[in-house]
């Protein structure tokens, strides 16, 4: 994944709080970047599925903008939840191939 940098502001440099509003603006797009991707790189696991990966993406992202710090727990979360899904998946698709009926 590749590191994007998030720059510094003053929050308090008005009391419109212009720096303050930038920066969330900087970090809705990281958030967005990452999840672009996260989704890319689990995509192709997912197959059909991909709506899947979106639920799972759009929660993530929930979760890391309730902590103080989303752009530090988001690429990690999203990322823990996209191999979830695709360990998942895969696990369904094993069932769905098995021939053995399952235990009675």
């Amino acid at each position: 994944m590749k590191a994007i940098n998030i720059q510094n502001y003053d929050s308090e440099s008005s009391p419109r709080n212009p720096a303050g509003a930038s920066l969330d603006h900087t970090i809705a797009n990281f958030l967005e970047a990452v999840k672009h991707e996260i989704f890319a790189e689990y995509e192709e696991a997912l197959g059909d599925n991909f709506q899947l990966l979106r639920l799972v993406l759009n929660e993530a992202d929930a979760l890391a903008r309730q902590t103080g710090f989303p752009h530090l727990v988001f690429p990690v979360l999203a990322t823990e939840k996209a191999q979830d899904a695709a360990r998942w998946q895969l696990r369904q698709q094993d069932l769905l191939r098995t021939d053995e009926p399952l235990a009675a």
